[in-house]
């Protein structure tokens, strides 16, 4: 299954030779993409014209610094909107190549509001939370949200993305995600929803290794306790190149037995040419 969302302030332009050209809001920027194998459809002017663009730091696959065009800000703002949902995302240039959002998460945002909206005020976990997109999605829809991520200033971040989307009440939780959960085990608590977004690497909050094929499943298992048996939504995200949405589905089958419902597949955007680029695979379930 490919899901493609529809974000009017997001476009894909053009991909290839290693590198995607898009347009967030009003400006275009030119960024590294490994999975862009096919050649570019657009000349090397039309390139050139891009607002930003990043260029990598000799031997790094994800540093280096933006060359800017004349006007182009430092921060922007988006818009998302999905039936009764409204959210203004904060953007900006990071020295990582990103800027505060991955728009194909849109469709995972969808599938999060819609399952909050059909549970009376859920409680949903949201670990690896980043800038916070999908915990606003979730309460947008009236969940009571707890939102854990390792980093402060992106913690910030998704402050600051919530409140200029008139959103209140989400738990902000400076932590790693492996230690949290298995806190909340302890504690006994249970959720509705558990939303997962796990980086290939990373550091915890105070220094924990994480890396994603060694302590995934650990994680997992742990989640499986706060899970509720019934009328529950899990949203799992992989963004590791070589880990399939079949694994993604064998991984979360072997901890929740009680699945009735299931999605899973490649998240996605056409280019201009139509050349469809895929962005990560996602597993998506209710029980």
């Amino acid at each position: 299954m490919n899901c493609t969302p529809q974000f009017e302030d997001y476009k894909l332009i053009d991909s290839g030779d290693g590198e995607k050209l898009e347009r967030f809001g009003r400006f275009v920027l030119r960024r590294p993409e490994p999975q862009a194998v096919w050649h570019k459809s657009l000349s090397e002017k039309e390139w050139l014209s891009a607002d930003a663009s990043f260029l990598r730091e000799s031997g790094s696959e994800e540093r280096g610094e933006w060359k800017v065009r004349s006007g182009m800000p430092d921060r922007w703002n988006v818009q998302y909107k999905y039936k009764t949902m409204s959210l203004k995302l904060r953007l900006a240039l990071t020295s990582f190549k990103h800027v505060g959002l991955f728009p194909e998460q849109a469709e995972n945002w969808n599938f999060i509001f819609d399952a909050c909206a059909g549970i009376c005020a859920p409680k949903v976990l949201n670990l690896f939370a980043y800038t916070g997109g999908a915990s606003l999605a979730a309460a947008s829809a009236g969940a009571q949200v707890t939102h854990v991520d390792s980093v402060k200033q992106v913690l910030s971040w998704s402050s600051e993305n919530a409140s200029q989307s008139g959103i209140e009440g989400i738990r902000w939780i400076h932590d790693d995600a492996l230690k949290f959960a298995h806190r909340e085990q302890r504690r006994g608590n249970r959720y509705q929803g558990i939303i997962l977004d796990p980086p290939a690497y990373g550091r915890g909050a105070n220094g924990e290794k994480w890396v994603l094929e060694q302590n995934i499943a650990e994680l997992m298992e742990c989640l499986s306790s706060l899970l509720e048996k019934e009328n529950s939504f899990l949203v799992l995200n992989l963004y590791s190149m070589g880990l399939s949405s079949t694994i993604a589905r064998t991984l979360v089958h072997q901890f929740f037995p009680n699945i009735k419902k299931e999605e899973f597949g490649e998240l996605c955007f056409d280019d201009l040419s139509q050349k469809r680029l895929p962005l990560g695979t996602f597993y998506r379930m209710y029980t």
